[in-house]
């Protein structure tokens, strides 16, 4: 689960990691009213989406005056960044940057540990940095039975600080991340830039936490904060019904039993050069109701163009699962092909039973039922 920057500086504030003053508003006129509040001579408006790249978007502006705090804070509002519109922005006081930094600690598949990733070339263009000069981004492996102790801070501190009061500051906001990152049971927690004002203070002038979804109910604190784009309300009422949901970009929807079989069914459309509009996993269910709903998930799609349907019949027969998806269609008024492959107990059965009935196209093979979807 990701949360917003407003939602993870207060978080860092009640860890005593510094973040710069500022305030969320939902108009323009809100904009203006904390601007004059702030007593600052410069703010900065900023975006709230759950996206990175606001500031390439344009959806980063820093003001100077009431004016132009109203017009820039009406433009940002009535964006979308990346599909997702803007109902939020944040009013920040605009701060004087000596370096920008950047720290994360995230976790690491290949180790199994969490990592800590530092750089000296911290802001928008982190990314680009990452592709084109690893060697600039400083890893380290924290041990989980050690954790961060002083020692180890202080020792990754000053890869970045050679000064020791810059490095203490930065070691004390580390420790201070590592706790964030284990007590709410993060995957990542991330901090760019991390800013060296001209005063001397580090400060997170942005902040992004995602959170392990698997660990949310011993958080409800942490939960509370979920702002769902659409996508991820049709996910959530997906799993409500009982159903592994993804959505994707293509146009062939996809209904599959185990989701071992669903990933090499996206796979198989792939490799022939189609496109999958999502994944969906049914479980075992041959109930024609449970079809009925997953259909209707994948045709809320308006770039489903096809519904390829693979089903591995084991302790399910596949002759119970052809007439569930018979009795699913009956209820179902659409025009868009649909591709059904049944393999397992009593397929051929299951097959006959789909034949006799017109609404159905019918594969034996994975790889036949995905040129057949490919070229419906």
């Amino acid at each position: 689960m990701k949360i917003h920057e407003y939602q993870a500086k207060e978080i860092f504030s009640k860890y005593g990691i510094p973040v710069e003053r500022h305030t969320l508003c939902r108009t323009a006129a809100g904009a203006v009213a904390a601007y004059r509040r702030m007593g600052s001579d410069r703010v900065v408006i900023k975006a709230q989406v759950l996206t990175g790249g606001r500031g390439k978007a344009g959806g980063v502006k820093l003001v100077d005056n009431t004016e132009d705090a109203y017009q820039e804070a009406k433009n940002i509002l009535s964006m979308s960044i990346k599909g997702l519109p803007v109902n939020q922005i944040l009013v920040s006081e605009a701060v004087d940057i000596a370096a920008e930094y950047y720290v994360s600690f995230t976790i690491d598949r290949n180790t199994r540990a969490v990592i800590l990733m530092m750089s000296a070339s911290g802001g928008m263009d982190i990314e680009e940095v990452a592709r084109q000069s690893p060697d600039k981004i400083i890893r380290y492996a924290i041990d989980p039975f050690i954790g961060l102790p002083d020692y180890l801070a202080h020792r990754f501190a000053f890869s970045l600080f050679p000064q020791l009061e810059q490095a203490d500051r930065m070691a004390a906001i580390l420790q201070e991340l590592y706790k964030i990152f284990m007590e709410n049971d993060a995957s990542l927690v991330e901090i760019n830039p991390l800013a060296l004002t001209t005063k001397g203070i580090l400060m997170a002038i942005d902040a992004k936490i995602v959170f392990d979804d698997n660990a949310l109910h011993r958080h409800p604190d942490i939960l509370s904060f979920f702002d769902p784009t659409e996508e991820e309300k049709v996910e959530a009422d997906a799993k409500n019904k009982g159903f592994s949901y993804v959505h994707m970009d293509g146009n062939i929807g996809c209904m599959v039993n185990g989701a071992g079989l669903a990933m090499a069914t996206m796979d198989m459309i792939k490799l022939h050069g189609g496109n999958p509009a999502n994944f969906l996993d049914i479980g075992g269910s041959s109930n024609p109701v449970k079809v009925v709903e997953a259909m209707k998930l994948l045709l809320q799609d308006e770039k489903v163009k096809v519904v390829l349907i693979n089903i591995f019949g084991g302790i399910t027969r596949c002759d119970d699962v052809a007439i569930g998806l018979i009795q699913a269609f009956d209820q179902i008024k659409s025009d868009i092909p649909v591709i059904v492959r049944l393999t397992g107990t009593n397929e051929h059965i299951g097959r006959d039973l789909l034949r006799n009935h017109d609404r159905f196209q019918i594969a034996t093979t994975m790889q036949e039922a995905a040129l057949m979807a490919l070229r419906s």
